[in-house]
């Protein structure tokens, strides 16, 4: 339970911290960023199968179109959130992006009800409307959606309920994924080296030493969190999904300074009492439900 609560404690912690990882490389575009991520994931996701021998997976993948379809939506969907994250990060909208992953755990609510024909109880049902207050204050005051919260969402949200359905664990699934992208990643990096442009013909040995370190920036969080979701309740971990956006709003505000006025404050205050309500409402629902 303990060693659990550390794996999935670490990589929360790794997600909170990219922020810091990614402004190392705000040089360079976010689309250029998110191909070397997938490209430098896959070298990294390789190396570790390689030493682990684990390809039988494969031989049975290919033999099912199902699941490779599947597997392509949610590397495409991925690619999105990646891509809408960098550009966020890189442009001054960390809070933006910290918003998105408190929304996270609410519309996993939501997307569960509608395509897994779950029922959330009632106290559930509360959170998501408080949440939804939150985010059309927060439209209200700018005058236009919170795109970027919301693209990131919904993008990592129906990832979620892919992967959650998926054949695959987090190691061979992310291999699987970025082995998709791998085609047009090469082709792309490769159209910009022949013609003098970008990062692998134009950036220094720093740059591109901090574009390789994406992959393994990239898959041990996600390794760290699979680890951590087969050791601890699934209650546990979403209360410690929270250390994630916590961590990206506190960087927003006190170390890149991005503007936080008391109108937009009025948005978050509803997201965080949203939270608070699901969380307190899966605690008593746990607790009623053991002495059974």
């Amino acid at each position: 339970m303990n060693t659990g609560i550390v794996y999935a404690a670490l990589a929360y912690l790794s997600w909170g911290l990219f922020p810091l990882y990614f402004r190392q490389v705000a040089d360079v575009p976010a689309l250029e960023v998110v191909l070397h991520r997938t490209l430098w994931s896959l070298v990294f996701v390789l190396a570790l199968l390689a030493v682990r021998r684990q390809w039988a997976w494969m031989r049975e993948v290919l033999r099912q179109p199902r699941v490779l379809g599947a597997f392509a939506l949610s590397a495409l969907l991925l690619a999105a959130n990646w891509l809408t994250y960098v550009w966020a990060v890189n442009n001054g909208h960390v809070v933006d992006a910290s918003l998105g992953y408190f929304i996270l755990p609410l519309v996993n609510v939501a997307l569960g009800y509608v395509f897994l024909h779950e029922r959330p109880r009632p106290g559930q049902w509360l959170a998501v409307a408080v949440a939804a207050a939150g985010v059309l204050w927060l439209t209200v005051q700018a005058g236009r959606l919170p795109w970027i919260a919301l693209v990131l969402a919904l993008t990592f949200g129906f990832y979620g309920l892919l992967r959650k359905v998926a054949v695959l664990g987090a190691l061979e699934g992310l291999t699987l994924e970025t082995v998709l992208l791998a085609p047009l990643t090469l082709a792309v990096l490769g159209a910009w080296a022949w013609q003098g442009q970008g990062a692998l013909a134009q950036g220094d040995a720093a740059t591109l030493g901090w574009l390789a370190l994406a992959g393994p920036v990239t898959a041990v969080p996600l390794l760290l969190f699979a680890a951590g979701a087969r050791r601890i309740p699934l209650a546990t971990m979403g209360i410690l999904q929270y250390i994630s956006p916590s961590l990206q709003f506190a960087l927003g505000v006190w170390l890149f300074h991005e503007a936080f006025d008391p109108a937009r404050l009025t948005g978050f205050v509803l997201i965080w009492a949203a939270l608070l309500v699901y969380t307190l409402e899966g605690w008593r629902s746990r607790r009623r439900v053991q002495p059974a």
